[in-house]
């Protein structure tokens, strides 16, 4: 089922994300739910508090990236009370956008590989290492978990120029190819 995506400003998007248990109440169809969600909304990476829930949590798929990355080809992971261990190489830029955030995309700035534990959907747990656009997805979905946003890691200047669409989308003054949820205002 297609969940409604909550957008900026919502409160949601800034709590940090509480551990689940494995017998986390139907755990199994809200992912199903969260990867129906993000690939109706051409998404790479959904992220609970995504859907207005403050778990730590978050899928991703990387598959569109298989074109430049052919190692992506075929990534498709749940992150489940996921913990980055470790961060390291030098800081890269590349653009990024965030379902939460319709029509904004910016020049962000993170480091190009990760150590990460987590548990998967059949809650074994992992502790792996991931590089490139893998790493970056997956450290765009952990900061939501985590109460942060791409918009946060921005250039203080960069913010100032989106101020204005940032407030038309906490108000409700946006439109997406996909239902938006928003904190206390009707979408007009």
């Amino acid at each position: 089922m297609k969940l409604p995506i909550v957008a900026y400003g919502h409160p949601v998007l800034r709590k940090v994300g509480e551990q689940i248990e494995k017998e986390y109440p139907k755990l199994t169809q809200l992912i199903a739910n969260m990867y129906e969600t993000m690939y109706a909304a051409n998404g790479v990476g959904l992220a609970a508090p995504q859907i207005g829930l403050a778990i730590n949590l978050f899928i991703v798929d990387c598959n569109p990236f298989a074109e430049d990355e052919p190692s992506l080809k075929g990534f498709k992971k749940t992150f489940i009370n996921p913990i980055i261990e470790d961060e390291s190489g030098e800081k890269w830029i590349f653009n990024e956008g965030c379902l939460s955030i319709p029509h904004i995309r910016e020049d962000v700035s993170r480091h190009p590989k990760i150590e990460i534990s987590y548990y998967n959907e059949n809650w074994e747990l992992k502790q792996e290492i991931y590089e490139g656009l893998a790493a970056r997805v997956i450290q765009h979905e952990y900061d939501h978990v985590m109460g942060k946003l791409f918009t946060d890691k921005i250039s203080p200047l960069r913010k100032a120029l989106i101020k204005g669409k940032l407030t038309d989308i906490s108000n409700g003054q946006v439109k997406a190819d996909y239902k938006l949820k928003f904190a206390g205002y009707r979408k007009r």
